[in-house]
């Protein structure tokens, strides 16, 4: 069993930043790919970015690039979200996701594994 843990999310000014972090442990090989994806109240989950798990190739939310920026940790299996110039519209619950193989890295399908996620509030 895999499991994820972000930490990081919190409350926030419109223009500010915050930083989300996840780690995964428990019987998982060294070459996930890891991402997150965000659900707002009363709408979708949807993508917000990934990176394959060398690091060689990042893919984000075409709304979001720009302003998210992600990157692999130093340790095995982790990653780090920097969100900047944060909206009042990216307010919701960020989950962190894994998977050893993906092919639509932007479908929540394709992950294994998902974190309990973590609020991010951004007050205007």
């Amino acid at each position: 069993q895999v499991h994820l843990v972000e930490s990081g999310g919190g409350l926030v000014q419109a223009g500010g930043s915050l930083r989300l972090s996840c780690a995964a442990s428990g019987r998982t090989s060294n070459n996930l790919h890891m991402g997150w994806f965000r659900q707002a109240p009363g709408k979708d989950r949807e993508f917000v970015a990934a990176i394959t798990w060398k690091g060689g190739n990042v893919y984000y939310s075409d709304g979001l690039k720009g302003r998210f920026t992600i990157a692999r940790g130093s340790a095995a299996n982790t990653v780090t979200l920097w969100m900047n110039n944060l909206k009042p519209e990216d307010t919701a619950v960020y989950f962190c996701v894994a998977a050893e193989f993906f092919t639509d890295y932007d479908r929540a399908d394709e992950y294994d594994y998902w974190g309990l996620g973590t609020q991010v509030t951004v007050s205007s």
